[in-house]
């Protein structure tokens, strides 16, 4: 799939819960599917900076392709590093780089969260799109 199939995929998803305690309910579940992070990356070097919470990413190039895994001590961020993850992670640094992020938008998220969550899930996705830039740069 696209990284485009995927957010349409997630943008179906939500818009089949009718209130927002289902979707946080829905992002909360999603964290529990995330592939969890090695305890050797929840390091500083690997945590977001600007996250309210603890969030660590780490990627791997896989045949060049960018696989990342992630973790977060706050139940709501790891739904939402899962739902990034879930994005972004198996495709090639250009499809990641070229990719908008509107799905986020769609979904209602960025609104549904406070101010530091907000800017947290901004941070995420920059340093993701960086992980993608770094790996772009060694090929």
């Amino acid at each position: 799939m696209t990284i485009q199939e995927i957010q349409e995929e997630i943008v179906d998803e939500f818009s089949m819960f009718d209130d927002w305690m289902q979707r946080y309910e829905y992002i909360i579940e999603l964290g529990k599917s995330l592939p969890l992070i090695d305890e050797q990356y929840k390091t500083d070097d690997y945590s977001i900076k600007g996250c309210q919470s603890k969030v660590w990413v780490h990627a791997d190039d896989e045949d060049g392709k960018v696989i990342f895994t992630a973790d977060s001590d706050a139940i709501l961020t790891k739904g939402i590093i899962a739902i990034l993850i879930r994005t972004f992670s198996g495709h090639t640094p250009q499809e990641i780089l070229d990719a908008n992020t509107d799905f986020i938008d769609e979904i209602g998220l960025k609104e549904h969260l406070s101010p530091t969550r907000a800017n947290g899930l901004v941070s995420m996705i920059k340093q993701i799109k960086m992980y993608a830039l770094a790996y772009q740069a060694k090929h």
